[in-house]
């Protein structure tokens, strides 16, 4: 067996209360390292077209990477692969937490989920013993995930669902200790299995190739990452939070339900504005990571738990015009105790209020009043009154109420807090993404709007050439499993302290942008590894790995999750914006919205897709693609 492998699946049958270990098929191991390549090569191979997302043969897939259970740092996520209920294509989410590390130490690289229970079930774990206990969980069932998690207890790794999973909200999410898998329903189709928790315990160690390699390099990472201005300062400072000040003064950040970037109360809401007012306690970090991203703030009635991340402030916070972070944090405090996805929570909460705005609809919720808007979370996570069509999404909620030209979705799954109208890159990706509207996908306004280096957000170069390499990257990150904050360390600590007036800033930024196909040439490259998941990677299984094979794997995967949707009925149609961003202009030069006409043919063309925007049968045999 590769090392860095258990070497071992599991699956359990939840309706006959049956499993079996397997072997680990090393071949796709090789093809697609595991996490969400892993996963999603499984559920192509092993599902028909057109089966219910909440039905019995959709399979819940819990998958791990080679460099879980290892202590490089942010090396402590899980993925989760299925059907989405969501988007009706590939779904797929990551967590951190610690239940990633427990997998492993349980000797268990993927998990699969099969069947559905007919009363809540809890699967314990042990992988010393390799044994599985199915637990009548109907004292936990409509527990939130914080007292679930208590009850289970500290001994074991816990992954959960709140009440949202359990009443099959659309945009429920999976919940270890603190952090979420939360987008496009794969906390729904956990509860459509009737199945509450997972808890898993063993003690085996990881095998590497070279461990004093890698425990020495580990070292020298971790030294870099304290030191790094994003990594080991503002992230530890102030948390994703730091985020807001910057996207509000790019005018990128949504407000009003998209229909503008900017909210003059944005400063209330911001990383700093918490560490200086509501921060309690210690800051969070997952297992084994240095990076202390999470927040710790005292939530009236719940003690000290989670802060908003960067993401919540802006489709909770911001998008709402809500200026009070401290109904911000009680909101989403109330969505991850009840399983749900916050940003899909504010997208739907947004849009309902237009509808209230427009006359469409009559919900008492309205911008700029937080009245209603905590019982109304609870109503979605119980399905109750107007919750109900709420729970289901915007794109199910303007089918039924209209409002489809400001329903903000890609594919079904609600866009990710970052306006593309100032940002083109990130709208190409938005547009092309396979699992709908996401910024974790790739994250190409890193790039362009919120980085340290950034080029012209706003004309067409490079456009569609970072989408694709950032996709391709966050398909391997994906897949290890990394946290995709990793990727900031990319920009070295001396760019982000160049100043940005300076002619030698502005002749670098020049020169990238300008850089075309060089960009793709050098990207591509196979080589000896240079960046830390590659050598990581390296020192573990022992295949050289460089930022060419990982370019290459990541559109192996990339490429067959597009067949998975084109097999489910999502098209070359399905890779566009919401008309708001499409013919709506929120900057004063722009005559419409962004451009996607114009650069979608050119990332189908680099791609390797035909016109219609599926891929060619010499594309995927160069990748390598069975389908």
């Amino acid at each position: 067996m590769i090392k860095g492998y258990a070497g071992r699946t599991l699956e359990v049958d939840l309706k006959n209360r049956t499993f079996a270990f397997k072997p680990l098929d090393e071949e796709i191991a090789r093809l697609y390292i595991g996490g969400k390549g892993y996963g999603t090569r499984l559920l192509y191979d092993t599902t028909e077209a057109g089966i219910d997302p909440l039905g019995p043969d959709n399979p819940l897939i819990f998958a791990t990477g080679p460099l879980n259970g290892s202590v490089a740092p942010q090396s402590n996520r899980f993925a989760v692969i299925c059907k989405s209920p969501l988007t009706g294509g590939i779904g797929n989410a990551t967590s951190g937490g610690s239940y990633a590390y427990g997998m492993k130490k349980a000797g268990i690289d993927i998990l699969v989920c099969k069947n559905q229970s007919e009363t809540p079930v809890r699967l314990e774990i042990n992988g010393d013993k390799s044994e599985v206990a199915f637990i009548d969980a109907s004292d936990l069932w409509g527990k939130g995930t914080y007292e679930t998690q208590e009850i289970l207890g500290k001994k074991k790794y816990h992954a959960v669902i709140g009440p949202a999973g359990e009443n099959l909200v659309l945009f429920a999410g999976i919940v270890s200790n603190e952090r979420i898998a939360a987008r496009t329903g794969v906390g729904a189709v956990m509860g459509s299995k009737k199945l509450k928790a997972i808890s898993v315990t063993g003690s085996r160690k990881l095998e590497m190739d070279d461990p004093e390699a890698f425990k020495e390099y580990t070292k020298t990472v971790r030294t870099l990452f304290r030191d790094h201005p994003v990594l080991g300062h503002s992230m530890e400072a102030y948390g994703t939070g730091a985020i807001v000040k910057t996207t509000n003064a790019r005018g990128i950040i949504p407000t009003h339900n998209f229909k503008c970037g900017h909210f003059d109360n944005a400063m209330s809401l911001t990383g700093e504005y918490m560490a200086d007012n509501t921060l309690v306690g210690t800051k969070s970090s997952c297992i084994h990571c240095p990076v202390t991203c999470g927040r710790q703030v005292d939530v009236q009635g719940h003690g000290t738990v989670k802060g908003p991340e960067y993401e919540t402030l802006g489709l909770m916070g911001t998008n709402l015009e809500m200026p009070d972070i401290r109904k911000v944090q009680d909101w989403n405090y109330a969505a991850d105790d009840m399983g749900m996805d916050t940003i899909s929570l504010g997208a739907i909460i947004s849009f309902t209020m237009e509808l209230q705005e427009r006359g469409m609809l009559q919900s008492g919720l309205n911008f700029g009043d937080p009245a209603g808007v905590t019982e109304m979370i609870h109503d979605i996570a119980h399905r109750h009154g107007l919750g109900n069509d709420l729970a289901d999404g915007v794109k199910r909620m303007s089918a039924k109420y209209g409002g489809h030209e400001f329903a903000m979705h890609v594919k079904g799954l609600e866009l990710s807090a970052y306006d593309p109208r100032g940002s083109f890159a990130q709208g190409v990706e938005y547009a092309t993404t396979n699992r709908g509207g996401c910024h974790v996908q790739g994250g190409s306004m890193y790039m362009e709007s919120v980085g340290p280096f950034t080029i012209n957000p706003q004309n067409l170069k490079l456009k569609a050439d970072i989408p694709i390499v950032q996709q391709n990257l966050a398909c391997t990150i994906n897949s290890m499993v990394l946290c995709i904050f990793t990727t900031y360390g990319m920009i070295p600590k001396a760019i982000h302290e160049m100043d940005p007036k300076s002619w030698q800033y502005r002749l670098a930024v020049t020169m990238f942008e300008n850089s075309g196909p060089m960009f793709r040439l050098l990207t591509g490259l196979k080589g000896r590894p240079m960046m830390w998941w590659e050598k990581w990677l390296t020192y573990i299984t022992g295949t050289t790995i460089s930022s060419g094979h990982l370019q290459e794997i990541g559109g192996r995967i990339f490429n067959l999750e597009r067949m998975y949707n084109l097999r489910e009925g999502l098209t070359g149609r399905d890779d566009t914006l919401p008309p708001r961003m499409l013919y709506e202009p929120i900057f004063k030069h722009m005559k419409s919205g962004h451009p996607l006409d114009q650069l979608l043919p050119r990332y189908y063309k680099l791609r390797g897709w035909d016109g219609a925007g599926v891929p060619t049968r010499k594309t995927l045999d160069k990748l390598q693609v069975a389908v």
